[in-house]
């Protein structure tokens, strides 16, 4: 029998988090409406042979090698038959009636393409967890932001956030998602292989006129940075380089040129800033994701002539205006209702 919600959960070597975090998904996940599917991109360790034994009742989607995030997800999609689908990380713990909401939101309105919960940190329980918090935004440069975390600084909850809202992009920690809609706008960019893959999908979904919605209705914990370090220079080379790449492809002809330099700028400087800090790794990192940005504009082009075709929407609500750079270090901005 065909469910309405698929939860996909990504899996490369994470018996450990399978073991942790599924236990919570599998509670409160009633079976008669939701259907739990793991897609295991090529893992090595024991996971697989864990889930068949453990956890018979879940669906497995086996990949044949790592794909990454975005890569792996789109794979794992293209065999699943439902309305929604949540992409959910392997490092949540979900609570009881995570589903409700974001599913009855996207039941009330078909314009809206995707629904994002309240993100707590899993380590640190009363916080917000960075990637994701309570909705996510950008600045007219291409550095995402959200309510509850601005750059590294992450806010307590204290209720500050309990409103319904539209956002710019929702985090793919856990990501509800119309399918339709994500297959329509091409899903997530394979090439990023990890990290902002979904901001970029969801400032395409923007551009063309669909809604994301924050509820704080639904509360889940997550760990982050579960599979790679937060600071490791693999990561911020793929930060860098994957918003050069979502700038490119998004933002308008007539803001392009200013943008890009603009952003020349402040990559230069967050590389001085590393180097200073003694992370020459990162620092590296920064101008090898410009390098690679230059080499992979060209067959970008053809993306970014469809996306401005089909943008319907500029400005896009939820982009910043100025920078969150500027505003972070030298207006002394350090929280969301501050900006």
């Amino acid at each position: 029998m065909k469910k309405k919600t698929a939860i996909v959960i990504l899996n490369w070597n994470g018996r450990a988090l399978l073991e942790t975090f599924l236990p919570s998904v599998m509670e409160h996940s009633p079976a008669e409406c939701s259907e739990v599917i793991v897609a295991d991109n090529g893992s090595t360790d024991d996971s697989v042979s864990f889930l068949r034994d453990r956890y018979p009742s879940v669906r497995l989607i086996l990949l044949d090698r790592n794909y990454g995030f975005a890569g792996g997800y789109n794979m794992a999609l293209e065999q699943v038959d439902a309305e929604y689908a949540v992409l959910l990380n392997s490092d949540v713990e979900v609570t009881a009636g995570w589903l409700d909401a974001p599913v009855a939101i996207l039941e009330s309105d078909a314009s809206i393409a995707g629904v994002q919960p309240k993100v707590r940190s899993w380590r640190n329980r009363s916080f917000f967890e960075y990637a994701g918090a309570a909705g996510g935004y950008i600045d007219r440069y291409g550095f995402p932001f959200c309510r509850g975390r601005l750059l590294h600084v992450v806010e307590e909850d204290l209720g500050q956030y309990d409103s319904r809202t539209d956002i710019l992009w929702a985090t793919g920690a856990c990501l509800f998602i119309r399918m339709d809609i994500y297959r329509s706008v091409g899903g997530l960019d394979a090439r990023f292989f990890a990290h902002q893959e979904e901001v970029d999908m969801c400032w395409r979904m923007r551009c063309r006129g669909y809604r994301l919605v924050y509820t704080p209705h639904s509360v889940i914990y997550h760990v982050g940075a579960a599979t790679l370090a937060a600071e490791n220079p693999r990561k911020t080379f793929l930060n860098f380089r994957n918003s050069l790449l979502m700038l490119y492809k998004n933002t308008p002809e007539g803001k392009l040129r200013h943008v890009m330099r603009v952003r020349l700028w402040l990559d230069c400087m967050a590389a001085l800033r590393f180097a200073l800090g003694g992370q020459f790794g990162d620092a590296k990192a920064v101008y090898a994701a410009r390098r690679e940005f230059r080499r992979l504009k060209d067959d970008y082009l053809p993306l970014r002539r469809e996306n401005m075709d089909k943008t319907t929407v500029d400005p896009i609500p939820g982009q910043m205006p100025g920078s969150l750079v500027i505003a972070f270090y030298l207006k002394g901005k350090k929280k969301y209702a501050e900006l």
